[in-house]
């Protein structure tokens, strides 16, 4: 217990701790960068690496704030392209205005991939603005490094059309990822749909047995309730207990699922727990054993619970056959007193895998439904365990 607080305490110094390092190396990054220009004769040709490896101290500052990287960046590269300008001038004035451009596109390349991160990271108008301030500093800078008009014309349209490209290509990166985030969240919707238009139709089958069972029992109460009263009043309690935990199921679900039916629907009894035993055997047809193990009492619970219950156990165990590169599984049933408990554990070699697809989102969407809880995640000892809780009425106890 003593030395939880020094953890928690060095977490919360290391993020304060990066920004300092980030800033320290974005304000060192112009001052460096001058210093090294205005100490070498002639800064060009192989001369070039050490300015081009000083920008290495703004990218920790361009990750966390990147339009003040970016100022900094301009600020170090208009003094550099100055002093190269004016040192190679003093030293060769004859070969001056064909050299200096080296630092001046040296330093325009880099702050063009500065404008290209926060245009693939930022918003579009803090990108317009650092495109825009940065081509008035590479504009001001041609200015020194170029003479005649001609010179000084084609350096600033190529200039642009390099500052255009990075700015597009971070533009085009950001609007990809967007689309993706947009494409993920669309299929996760759909699927959440078709989850739910699922339930809805076996939902559907579920009312549709309970009314038959009530109609059979009423009109056996009918006919019978003159002759054999006591007949008749099974066939009552029958239809009450019936129509109970039909009514539950219906409270806790339609006003969520109020979908179109879809066309031929199935006709076949909803399954249960009591198809746990055959979803086993399946599973075991395909490759896994599944070791089941059943606690408390094991009792009748209302239609769309064992239903919501028999279909986490259904996709869990198609998840481990699909991902979890195992032969074996556990699933652990336990009726408490007012809730049923789900809990399937693998031990394979694939549990990042095991989340790919949208079976945990219909899981989840079936758990939600019944005012459940539901979990899903990697084990600290390897493997994936799912668990479901899902809540049993008081008058179905």
């Amino acid at each position: 217990m003593s030395v939880s607080p020094p953890a928690s305490l060095s977490w919360r110094l290391r993020p304060a701790g990066a920004r300092a390092l980030a800033w320290c190396g974005g304000l060192a990054y112009p001052i460096l960068l001058y210093v090294a220009v205005l100490n070498e004769r002639e800064p060009t040709g192989v001369r070039l690496l050490l300015p081009a490896v000083l920008s290495v101290l703004a990218v920790p500052l361009l990750l966390r704030r990147p339009f003040a990287a970016l100022t900094l960046m301009l600020a170090g590269s208009f003094a550099a392209t100055l002093t190269a300008a004016s040192k190679l001038a003093s030293a060769f004035p004859f070969m001056a205005p064909g050299q200096a451009w080296q630092i001046g596109s040296l330093q325009a390349l880099l702050t063009d991939l500065a404008v290209a991160w926060i245009a693939a990271t930022r918003t579009r108008r803090t990108a317009l603005a650092a495109a825009a301030l940065t081509l008035a500093e590479q504009t001001a800078a041609a200015g020194h490094y170029r003479n005649g008009r001609d010179a000084f014309v084609s350096s600033i349209v190529f200039l642009v059309l390099m500052l255009a490209l990075a700015w597009l290509t971070g533009y085009l990166v950001q609007e990809r990822r967007a689309h993706a985030e947009t494409v993920r969240v669309q299929a996760a919707e759909q699927a959440v749909a078709v989850e739910r238009l699922r339930i809805a139709r076996e939902l559907h089958d579920m009312v549709a047995h309970s009314i038959g069972i009530i109609a059979i029992q009423a009109g056996t109460g009918r006919r019978v309730i003159e002759t054999q009263p006591a007949e008749a009043r099974n066939a009552l309690a029958v239809i009450e207990t019936t129509s109970r935990d039909t009514l539950a199921g219906l409270r806790r679900m339609l006003g969520s699922l109020r979908k179109a039916e879809p066309e031929e629907a199935p006709l076949a009894p909803a399954p249960g727990m009591t198809d746990v035993d055959r979803l086993v055997a399946t599973t075991r047809n395909g490759g896994v054993v599944v070791d089941v193990e059943w606690r408390g009492e094991r009792r009748p619970l209302p239609m769309d619970i064992e239903l919501s219950a028999f279909r986490i156990i259904q996709e869990g165990l198609t998840n481990v056959v699909r991902h979890a590169d195992t032969h074996e599984c556990r699933v652990v049933i336990d009726y408490q007193e007012d809730e049923l408990s789900i809990e399937i554990t693998d031990d394979g070699q694939g549990p990042a895998s095991a989340g790919i697809g949208y079976g945990l989102t219909g899981m989840r969407e079936r758990a939600f439904l019944l005012h459940g809880q539901f979990t899903a995640g990697p084990r600290p000892e390897g493997g994936f365990r799912v668990a479901a809780r899902l809540p049993v009425q008081a008058e179905t106890r």
